[in-house]
């Protein structure tokens, strides 16, 4: 959207601006809603994921345990994006598989969120006042605010 400004020159409005100077982002915190319990039963809940290059969605499909179970492909996959997680030293598919199935479904929501949905922010212009702001995509389900 861009506002005629003096001498019927075009210039960028409030939201445009923000958009435009908005660096790429490709790694995103997430916070687990159970958590990963390592083997000295530690839990982990604060992890990054960075977004998935095609090199990442494709390597997995030669993937065996893929091949064989076309479901593990999501583990594999997480494997190879999840940055961070909490004090772990590494993280890999073999800790994905060890997750509590509603850790794995909230990070299978947040890869779609990130990579398929593009950025999580959106800048916004109030209908009444105009004023310009930001609104957080990620997270919200029905019902929560």
């Amino acid at each position: 959207m861009r506002r005629e400004g003096p001498a019927g020159a075009s210039a960028p409005s409030a939201v445009d601006t923000a958009v435009e100077r908005e660096p790429l982002r490709t790694e995103f915190e997430f916070e687990l809603p159970r958590g990963y319990v390592d083997e000295s039963g530690t839990v982990h809940r604060n992890g990054a994921m960075r977004l998935a290059t095609a090199r990442d969605e494709l390597v997995p499909l030669r993937d065996v345990r893929v091949r064989e179970n076309p479901a593990y492909l999501s583990v594999v996959l997480l494997g190879r994006v999840i940055t961070r997680l909490g004090t772990l030293g590494s993280v890999h598919d073999g800790t994905v598989e060890n997750m509590f199935a509603s850790d794995l479904a909230f990070l299978q929501d947040f890869y779609r969120q990130i990579n398929a949905e593009g950025h999580t922010r959106a800048a916004v212009a109030c209908p009444h006042c105009e004023e310009s702001f930001e609104v957080e995509l990620a997270g919200s389900r029905l019902g929560e605010s």
